[in-house]
């Protein structure tokens, strides 16, 4: 995660600017950093309490969570051609259950899993009569 607001910023406008084999290097790197990272945490530390970029505390257990969230539904924004039907059934039920929960909403719409993930998430979707919704991180 970044230390402020101001380096996410920085971070995407960098990323917004590399080439695709700057980005896949750049993430990948990024990735072995935070498995050497984890990989090295005792039971103890994983409980420890760490802040998110929406100012949530949670244990360090949710990282990896944050993590595969955040690189799947960005490597979407993309644009390469990765979609909601690309991403596994388990992780698409976990982001559709967390944001229903953050959101505090009791009925989903009807439709395939994935456009209900693009939907919830504010990602082009296909779903008919769906109303706008603002930021859910």
């Amino acid at each position: 995660m970044y230390a402020s607001a101001e380096e996410r910023a920085a971070g995407i406008a960098k990323g917004q600017a590399l080439a695709a084999d700057e980005l896949r290097s750049w993430f990948t790197a990024s990735a072995d950093r935070l498995a050497s990272g984890l990989d090295g945490l005792t039971d103890d530390q994983w409980q420890h309490k760490v802040v998110t970029a929406q100012g949530r505390t949670v244990p360090a257990t949710e990282l990896p969570w944050v993590r595969a969230r955040e690189a799947c539904v960005h490597a979407i924004d993309l644009g390469t051609g990765t979609t909601f039907h690309d991403l596994p059934d388990g992780f698409l039920t976990a982001l559709v259950d967390e944001i229903r929960d953050k959101r505090g909403l009791v009925d989903l719409p009807d439709g395939p899993l994935p456009e209900v993930a693009a939907r919830l998430t504010g990602r082009p979707h296909s779903l008919a009569d769906a109303p706008e919704l603002g930021p859910w991180l």
